[in-house]
């Protein structure tokens, strides 16, 4: 029996891994604030808990954004490029802190003058985020 239709799911293009590139955006600036993927199931729990879940390539397992750090992304919307092969979540950032590295945002680094400069300061240290393991 073939499974029924599931218009959530369907529309997106799922890579070779099953995974789809997922854009985390703030809602209210516009600020892109980091690039994760996405499964099937962290896709449908994204909807159903209205909070940013995504698929950890490095540890193969669901990853709820701020589940360690407290910087939850908070769900406004949710969009799909014209390909189907790209999502944007326009999020609410939780604590002003996208990026593992304490900063507000994951694109901190701006290649100028023939090399990366860093443009954003660190917030909060990763230690302090995350305690001293990561």
């Amino acid at each position: 029996m073939k499974p029924s239709p599931n218009p959530l799911l369907d529309a997106v293009t799922w890579n070779d891994q099953g995974l789809v590139a997922t854009i985390a955006q703030d809602w209210q600036s516009g600020q892109v604030l980091m690039l994760a993927w996405m499964n099937p199931e962290s896709l449908a729990l994204t909807l159903a808990e209205g909070r940013a879940v995504y698929w950890s390539r490095s540890r193969q397992a669901l990853w709820r954004k701020g589940e360690s750090s407290g910087n939850v992304q908070r769900l406004h919307e949710l969009q799909l490029d014209c390909d189907g092969d790209t999502l944007l979540l326009k999020v609410e950032q939780i604590g002003g802190i996208a990026c593992h590295t304490g900063r507000q945002h994951c694109f901190y680094r701006r290649w100028q003058d023939g090399d990366w400069q860093i443009t954003e300061p660190v917030i909060k240290s990763p230690e302090a985020l995350y305690g001293s393991s990561q």
